[in-house]
This record gives C-alpha cells, sequence and structure tokens, in this order.
C-alpha cells in the first residue's frame, strides 16, 4: 500500500464557468488556470502521481504545453489513472476536502462522486468529497479562490 497527498488552489475569476469534480457549478465565477482549473480534480491527480512516486501533475501535463489549453480535467485524470496502471497499481480509496466560502457545494458532492467514480473505476463508496470555508479567513474567506485536498491509497 502507498499514500499519497495532493492540493491545488486556483483564483477565482469573471467570465469563466466553474467546474469542481468533474461537474460544472452554477456560480457567477470561475476558476483561472491553464485547464479548465478543476482544483479538486487536479489535487486528486497530484495524490495519485504522489503515491505512485511519478512526481506531479504539472510534470506531466504541463501549462507550458498548447495541448492542455482549456482541457477538461476529467481528461487529466484518466491519463493519471493510465499512468497509475501501467506502474501496476490499483486505486483502494480518496478522501478530499474542498475549501470554498461560495458557492455552496454539497448540493453537487453525490453528483462529483459518481463522475469521479466512473473516471477513476472504484465504487462511489471509496471516494469521499468534504466541503467546508475558512470561516471568512485567507483567501479562501474573501472569495479569491477555492482551494482542495486530496489524499490516496492505493496499492501494488
Amino acid at each position: 500500500m502507498r499514500i499519497g497527498f495532493g492540493f491545488d488552489v486556483h483564483k477565482l475569476i469573471a467570465n469563466r464557468d466553474l467546474f469542481i469534480g468533474g461537474v460544472k457549478i452554477e456560480y457567477e465565477f470561475g476558476l483561472e488556470g491553464h485547464s479548465d482549473a478543476d482544483v479538486l480534480i487536479h489535487a486528486i491527480c497530484d495524490s495519485l502521481l504522489g503515491a505512485a512516486g511519478l512526481r506531479d501533475i504539472g510534470y506531466h501535463f504541463p501549462d507550458t504545453d498548447p495541448q492542455y489549453k482549456n482541457i477538461d480535467s476529467k481528461v487529466l485524470l484518466k491519463k493519471t489513472v493510465e499512468l497509475l496502471r501501467q506502474q501496476g497499481y490499483s486505486i483502494s480509496n480518496i478522501d478530499s476536502t474542498i475549501c470554498a466560502e461560495s458557492p455552496k457545494l454539497n448540493p453537487y458532492i453525490d453528483e462529483m462522486r459518481e463522475v469521479l467514480s466512473k473516471i477513476l473505476n472504484i465504487p462511489v463508496k471509496d471516494i469521499n468529497i468534504k466541503a467546508t470555508t475558512t470561516e471568512t479567513l485567507g483567501f479562501v474567506g474573501r472569495k479569491e479562490g477555492i482551494a482542495a485536498y486530496a489524499i490516496t491509497l492505493i496499492n501494488e
């Protein structure tokens, strides 16, 4: 068994759709990034890559490569899962936390788990997603950005 940890953060901006956990969230702002800036999927990718000792998401999908411009992060997650499988790893479970002052994400969590379950090819029960605020503290509390954390257990 191997454990990996992932973290991601993106700035909230106007005139951009908001995607978290592979789900489009109705909100007045989106996240700035080279890809669709899905913080949860990016944190999960990093946790998976870290658990397998395969560096990080920026190494495999650099923001300097035009092929990843505005890419759907679900594609990056699929590629990450393929990298792990090539190394002989399977995913046991994922636990994650999204930090956002707004929008409220609890109504979307079940859908996120379903989307991620299909990509990761693991049962929904093995994917946990929590949503929290920072009680108005810091950049998240000021609604300047959203952060996500993930921890993953993989098996060889």
